[in-house]
């Protein structure tokens, strides 16, 4: 198997485990240069910095510019384009206007996959964006999803390789709310479905049972961690994953 991490700013780097890509998040209101700045320090850790580019959080392309740049200066060959928060701050709307620049020329770019679909897009027009991007791109990332079944249908209609999105352990109270927050409904479903008494909210799941099902549509995982970091590297030990 073969696991990805994504981490924040803030992110204590010797708490991580010995995977080796580390995708840096860039939430509403980051500022661009603290991610440029932690993939530098990835670099010097020896792991291989992801950052994400946010296209709705992104000004204007002399800002995307100075982005990229900095990151090549930290030894970044490697990105995630997104379209990132609902509202643009600046003048991009969507991640293949980023794409479009030329700028991520010579390095290997991921896209974003929902297999569960978006609450910001219907599902015609993801299935379109996702036509246009795969021009530009060498694989997908999807988000973090429970229910097995729609991310081994989504991986069956790809022409690119596929990273599936899953959780660390984290309680199912937890996961509730992460996946209203994203909108990952067959994933609220599953959940609502698979819980049996109220005591089950407070058990943590981990990924085990969706890495087993999906074994024979990809052996490539991205790991959200929503803060538990000390427990996924604990079972990421525990299952001989790292």
């Amino acid at each position: 198997m073969n696991f990805s991490l994504e981490i924040t700013m803030k992110t204590d780097l010797s708490e991580l485990p010995k995977v080796k890509d580390v995708y840096i998040t860039m939430l509403p209101g980051d500022d661009y240069k603290g991610v440029a700045n932690k993939a530098a320090e990835l670099t010097k850790s020896g792991f291989n910095p992801v950052p994400h580019f946010p296209a709705r959080s992104i000004k204007n392309q002399n800002e995307l510019k100075d982005f990229v740049n900095r990151c090549k200066a930290g030894g970044v060959k490697q990105a995630l384009v997104i379209g990132g928060s609902a509202q643009p701050i600046g003048d991009f709307h969507c991640s293949l206007q980023l794409l479009e620049t030329g700028l991520f020329e010579g390095w290997k770019i991921g896209i974003a996959g929902h297999p569960d679909g978006s609450p910001d897009i219907s599902d015609k027009d993801l299935e379109k964006a996702m036509i246009d991007k795969k021009s530009y791109a060498d694989y997908i990332i999807t988000q973090w999803c429970l229910d097995a079944k729609p991310i081994a249908a989504f991986i069956s209609k790809q022409t690119l390789p596929v990273r599936v999105g899953i959780t660390g352990p984290l309680k199912i109270s937890s996961l509730l709310k992460f996946a209203n927050i994203v909108g990952a409904k067959n994933s609220i479903n599953f959940l609502k479905s698979n819980v049996t008494k109220a005591l089950d909210l407070l058990k943590p799941r981990d990924p085990n049972d969706i890495i087993e099902k999906l074994k024979d549509s990809t052996d490539n995982f991205h790991i959200y961690t929503f803060g538990g970091l000390k427990e996924t590297n604990k079972w990421l030990t525990e299952n001989n994953y790292a």
